[in-house]
């Protein structure tokens, strides 16, 4: 183990696959009691949590539904009797032009990709100023520069980037530190349905070369919330091969 987490409990939103899953994972490896959090079922990830050795309670919440999370938040309380870190990951996308893209689609992307990281927050930071814990939420490259045809996208993940900061000053003093990761392009389900001729440039873009791999994320999340990360607060943290290097 790099950092021990034993005794510690971290909350994973969008835990059923791809980030969130490796990020679970990554919290197990290092003795930590993970509760895994999805609107789709998370058995699987809770399965292979469990397997590791390390205890673990799956909750179905969907992030843009305010007592859903609180629901959630508090089963994980009542499951391990304390919260020491989150990693407020789930998200979703729509891809149209502005004109073309349909309100149900722009308020859906908005509320799961940037709500549903405040009403993570929310419910979570009175658990973690108790523990003085870390939070890290997924923002993206995209939080940085547009992407063609996702406007929805890229304004909720440019908020998440807002909101991580403004959190982190008004929280830091009180012993949270709360940070984001932007990843690149990272070999997900979400990343799949991507078509090639749009996918392609972007990993062409990157030093180097490839898609990332989730367990490489979720590396970043657990080294941020570690000991090791202690003076790093209201910072974006690309894990993105060096796109925006380039």
């Amino acid at each position: 183990m790099i950092h021990d987490f034993e005794g510690k409990v971290a909350f994973v939103t969008g835990a059923a696959g791809g980030i969130g899953r490796s990020s679970a994972l990554a919290f197990a490896a290092r003795g930590a009691s993970v509760v895994v959090c999805d609107v789709a079922d998370p058995a699987e990830t809770a399965a292979q949590v469990e397997a590791m050795g390390a205890k673990v309670h799956a909750v179905h919440a969907d992030v843009s539904d305010s007592a859903a999370v609180q629901r959630a938040i508090d089963a994980a309380v009542t499951a391990f009797g304390r919260l020491d870190y989150a990693h407020n990951n789930a998200g979703t996308f729509a891809v149209a032009p502005l004109a073309d893209l349909d309100e149900a689609d722009w308020d859906r992307v908005v509320r799961v990709n940037l709500t549903g990281v405040y009403l993570c927050m929310k419910y979570e930071l009175p658990h973690l100023l108790r523990s003085g814990g870390a939070i890290v939420n997924t923002a993206s490259i995209w939080s940085f520069q547009a992407a063609d045809a996702q406007p929805a996208y890229v304004a909720s993940k440019h908020g998440v980037v807002g909101l991580t900061r403004s959190a982190a000053l008004d929280y830091g003093t009180q012993g949270v530190r709360i940070n984001a990761i932007a990843p690149g392009p990272i070999k997900t389900a979400m990343t799949a349905a991507v078509p090639d001729d749009v996918i392609a440039p972007v990993i062409a873009r990157t030093a180097q070369q490839r898609f990332g791999e989730p367990a490489e994320v979720g590396e970043a999340v657990v080294w941020l919330c570690s000991p090791a990360a202690s003076y790093i607060n209201g910072a974006v943290l690309p894990v993105d091969g060096g796109y925006l290097a380039t």
